[in-house]
Formats: C-alpha cells, sequence, structure tokens
C-alpha cells in the first residue's frame, strides 16, 4: 500500500471540513449559490487570489461560490479530492503520480513554466557537506510523495548515487524546519516559501536546487467528474490564476509586499521566493504529460508505487 493510500482519509476528510467551515471567505456564498467550486491550495499565489476574492467576483454572477482549504504539501491535497472534499487545487509534479498510482480520479487542468529554482537541497550553514556526493548514508528530510522526492531521486543519479545511498527520513514541512534546526537530520530538499524562510532566519546552505534536474512544474488538478459538469469555472480559475501570474511578474516588489502580508512573512523572504520563480501558465499538452510519465516511470522502477502508469493516454481537462 502506498504512502498516498495509507492516509486517514476519514482524518484528511475532517480536516479539510474543518478548515472550510473556520477559514473560508466564501463560505456565506457558497451557501447561497447554486454550485460551489472548492479549492485546496498551498502557500503561495492562490494564496494572493483568495486574499483578493478577484475568483469570487467573476464566478459570482454564474451562481457559483468559492470555498478555500490550505495544506501544507502536495499528498494530503490529493488524498482530499480522493475523497470528495475539494475540487481543484495545485499541486508539484510526484504528488499527481502517486495519487494517480493509487485510483485517485484526478486530471491535469494546467500547469505552470517549469521553476527549477523552487525546490532545493540545503544543509546547515556549519555543515561539513559540500557537495550532493558527500551525502553518502547521510539523513536527508523530505515530504514523502512531494515534488522534491522525484528532485532526490534525479539529484542523487546526477552525483553519482543511487536512491539507496541515502536515509530518507519522512517529515512534514514543519516537523522538517524543527529536526534541521536541532541537527537531526543532515539534509533537508524543500520548496519556497519553506525553503526562503529557512535560507534567511536559519542560514541554510544551498547544496544544489532543481536546475538540470528537474522542470519543477505546478500543475493545476481537478476531478473527471467535476471537470465535465463545470468546464466553465475551471477556465475562469485557470484565467485567474494566468492573471495573477502576470501581474506578479510585472510587479515584484508589490508582490512581495502583498504576499508577505497575506502569508505572514517576513518581506525578505517573499522577495527571494518571487525572484527565482519563472512565470507563465500553460495548457496540458502531450510533451508535458511527457514529463509526468517520465516520473512515473522513475517511481514504478524503484517501486516506489505499486504499477506502471500510462500518462499519455490520460486526457487532460479541455478548456479551449
Amino acid at each position: 500500500m502506498t504512502h498516498f493510500t495509507s492516509l486517514n482519509r476519514r482524518k484528511v476528510l475532517a480536516a479539510a471540513l474543518a478548515a472550510t467551515a473556520l477559514g473560508s471567505t466564501g463560505l456565506v456564498r457558497a451557501q447561497k449559490a447554486s454550485r460551489t467550486l472548492r479549492i485546496g491550495h498551498q502557500k503561495g499565489w492562490f494564496s494572493l487570489l483568495k486574499a483578493r476574492g478577484t475568483l469570487e467576483k467573476r464566478l459570482t454572477p454564474l451562481g457559483v461560490g468559492v470555498t478555500w482549504i490550505e495544506f501544507n504539501a502536495g499528498p494530503v491535497q490529493l488524498e482530499a479530492l480522493n475523497v470528495g472534499a475539494i475540487d481543484f487545487g495545485d499541486v508539484g509534479e510526484a504528488p499527481p503520480i502517486f495519487a494517480q498510482a493509487a485510483g485517485a480520479p484526478l486530471v491535469y487542468a494546467a500547469a505552470s513554466v517549469p521553476r527549477p529554482h523552487l525546490e532545493a537541497l540545503i544543509v546547515p550553514k556549519s555543515s561539513i557537506v559540500r557537495t550532493v556526493g558527500d551525502l553518502k548514508g547521510k539523513k536527508i528530510a523530505l515530504n514523502k510523495g512531494s515534488n522534491v522526492h522525484y528532485f532526490l531521486v534525479k539529484l542523487l543519479e546526477k552525483n553519482g548515487l543511487k536512491y539507496s545511498d541515502v536515509q530518507p527520513i519522512f517529515l512534514a514541512p514543519a516537523d522538517a524546519r524543527a529536526a534541521f534546526e536541532r541537527g537531526a537530520i543532515d539534509a533537508w530538499l524543500i520548496w519556497d516559501p519553506f525553503l526562503a524562510a529557512a535560507q534567511i532566519t536559519l542560514e541554510a546552505r544551498l547544496l544544489a536546487d532543481a536546475t538540470g534536474v528537474a522542470n519543477n512544474r505546478n500543475y493545476y488538478f481537478t476531478s473527471r467528474d467535476f471537470a465535465t459538469k463545470n468546464a466553465d469555472v475551471l477556465k475562469i480559475a485557470i484565467a485567474e490564476i494566468g492573471a495573477i501570474d502576470t501581474w506578479i511578474s510585472k510587479n515584484k516588489p508589490a508582490a512581495a509586499s502583498e504576499l508577505a502580508t497575506v502569508l505572514g512573512l517576513d518581506k525578505s523572504i517573499t522577495e527571494l521566493f518571487i525572484s527565482r520563480t519563472g512565470y507563465g501558465t500553460v495548457p496540458i499538452t502531450r510533451e508535458i504529460l511527457g514529463e509526468q510519465q517520465a516520473i512515473a516511470d522513475t517511481f514504478f522502477e524503484l517501486k516506489l508505487i505499486p504499477k506502471k502508469l500510462n500518462l499519455l493516454h490520460a486526457a487532460p481537462v479541455d478548456l479551449s
């Protein structure tokens, strides 16, 4: 049984529903609407979209309410989709592969351009580790099934090591940071804005980012059933994501300030995050599905997923 399927579904669903009830600005509107778009998201562009309320303004005339549920990583977010707690969300490259291998009903709606600088392998500033090769036999923290899982596999391969040469320690971002601070792990694979926060507040040393190793795209996903019945809603959601993306690319100082306020982070952290982001929201193509196929094949070879996937025949959402 995979990590994805071994999650406690009742806890995931309960947490999702609780987050909706306590934290969603769109709950009242959703109760009055004939349709609802339940969005699962992580810290990032969706945080700005939620704070601005522009998506709600566009969907209200269609009788569509919006609710928001924040997650700390992709695997739990996709489990929420699997149990019917959300309809749409953003996630990295690897979580969809674990989810699809576990039979989740997800389909890809759109993707970001490659963003390899937004995930990296870091070590404490005083660490004797100077190269990736120095990590043989070392403890490396990562969120199991997240985007950095594939990054680790390929980074080790690029530096002459195998996945079995290191000791993966599976921890969620908050737990990994605590372990990193107390020296319980040798290195940490993490993404922004957690990455930028570690670099600035802990003076963590960046050993390698994903440049030349993994594209680290962001994927926007939904379920086939929701897409079939709500293509108009998804088209607007993707358009609003693209609009936020474009605005940030042209207004980086203002975006850093706004994001810092929304996320409760120091502006220096969001400035670093925004400075290394790739900008652009694109439709799913056969080439992009091929990138996901390569990840799926790698995980199958390492026995990280139980079956071989054929993603090239899995039609994405048509929002044309």
